[in-house]
């Protein structure tokens, strides 16, 4: 069996998580245990931290319970009715709700050779974190409620479907579309959400001029180890199999996410003098995201390329959008996982070749029409992204508000939204 064959089947099973190919095989249950704890550490603490650090010290607080509050109410959703709409059903743009509570797993029910109870846990890490990446884009600034309200509407209305076109069977994986592990489905829906946040919410006061410096880079220094370490379970768990499959992609991810470090390191110490610390864990951050579609599908060559891609691009796109755009993506997060979910998309095309020790592309498939399959979800997933997280922040905006008040604001939301203070003066 070729190796594009076994990351077929394990697609395959992706797609089709109700389908018993074989029992329960032990190996792979405890990978896939193992991984899905380290995908919810990226989020608790890891995501949560990384943040943390990069705002106000009157603000940490509210950061934090912003992710804690997320990983409840979206574990929550996904039970009631996201896996549902995301893997049950075979429509060509959404699932159904036949799965409602999660009504079709049963105690000895199948996903490939795992027990589907561990593919919808597993799963549930991914929208955990999808939607609380979004939260960089609106540090600071946000209501409470709003953070929930939007977050919670977001991801049945956009991530379940998007969920559903990619891995649950739905039209883009009809297309033979590429996404090992989220570029489309985790970081091209995060990023653009966000930057439509970004700009609905508005800047924070007096943008750019006087916004603080993150108040603790060690914090988010360790926030990015905890990424970085949990994005083994996030790529290598993707292949739903202790095997060569899982394997690569944690190298390829390790490597991107080196090269890209080391990029953005490169680009600081040339433009401003010296390399910063928060810059560089950025840079591991967008190798890692620009990596993540492709993981499991190149060799060592594709994860330096996707690593210098990444780092490079994001960087650009960080300049472009903050200094030349002034717009208020206050953690860089289209900059940073959208830019480089949708580069590695589309450069899986190219990179999963034999030319570069890739895996190779499916029967019939060139690059090019490969690159046209990409190219195509990645547009349909933005423009879908876009326009529905336009609208409900619209209808938030016209119902609860979004925004604070500026007095709020200025006091800052640990004691405006939650009465507390991350830090206490002597």
């Amino acid at each position: 069996m070729t190796l594009f064959t076994k990351a077929a089947l394990m697609l395959a099973a992706i797609c089709m998580p109700n389908i018993a190919f074989a029992a329960v095989d032990t190996g792979d249950s405890a990978w896939i245990l193992t991984a899905t704890a380290l995908v919810l550490f990226m989020t608790l603490p890891g995501l949560a931290l990384f943040y943390a650090g990069l705002v106000q010290p009157k603000n940490v607080v509210s950061v934090l319970m912003h992710h804690f509050a997320l990983a409840c109410l979206m574990s929550v959703l996904w039970v009631v009715a996201g896996y549902s709409l995301a893997f049950n059903g075979d429509g060509a743009w959404v699932g159904d709700l036949s799965g409602y509570m999660m009504s079709s797993i049963s105690f000895d029910s199948l996903s490939g050779t795992i027990p589907e109870s561990l593919f919808a846990t597993f799963q549930m890490t991914f929208a955990v974190i999808t939607p609380a990446l979004i939260i960089g884009a609106y540090v600071e600034r946000i209501k409470f409620g709003a953070v929930l309200a939007f977050s919670g509407i977001w991801l049945l209305a956009v991530y379940a479907p998007v969920t559903h076109w990619v891995w649950g069977g739905g039209i883009m994986a009809g297309w033979g579309v590429m996404d090992f592990a989220g570029g489309i489905v985790v970081h091209a829906t995060a990023g653009t959400a966000a930057l439509v946040a970004a700009i609905v919410l508005g800047k924070r006061r007096n943008f750019p001029s006087s916004v603080q410096p993150p108040h603790s880079p060690i914090l988010t220094m360790i926030g990015a180890s905890m990424l970085w370490i949990g994005w083994f379970g996030f790529n290598g768990g993707s292949a739903l199999a202790a095997g060569e499959g899982a394997a690569m992609a944690m190298l390829v991810t390790h490597i991107s996410a080196s090269v890209a470090s080391l990029v953005w390191m490169a680009i600081e110490w040339v433009k401003f003098g010296r390399p910063s610390l928060v810059g560089m864990v950025t840079g591991m951050v967008a190798g890692l995201a620009t990596v993540t579609p492709a993981s499991g599908f190149i060799g060592v060559p594709g994860g330096i390329i996707l690593g210098l891609a990444g780092g490079y691009l994001c960087y650009v796109a960080v300049d472009i959008i903050r200094n030349k755009l002034h717009i208020d993506d206050s953690l860089d997060v289209f900059a940073v996982h959208g830019v480089g979910g949708i580069v590695g998309t589309l450069l899986v095309a190219v990179l999963a070749t034999d030319s570069f020790s890739g895996l190779g592309l499916a029967e019939g498939m060139t690059v090019t029409s490969q690159l046209s399959v990409q190219a195509a979800s990645v547009a349909i997933t933005v423009l879908w992204t876009a326009i529905a997280s336009y609208i409900i922040l619209k209808v938030i905006s016209a119902t609860i508000g979004l925004r604070v008040d500026q007095q709020d604001e200025i006091e800052g939301l640990d004691i405006s939204q939650h009465g507390e203070r991350g830090y206490h003066s002597n």
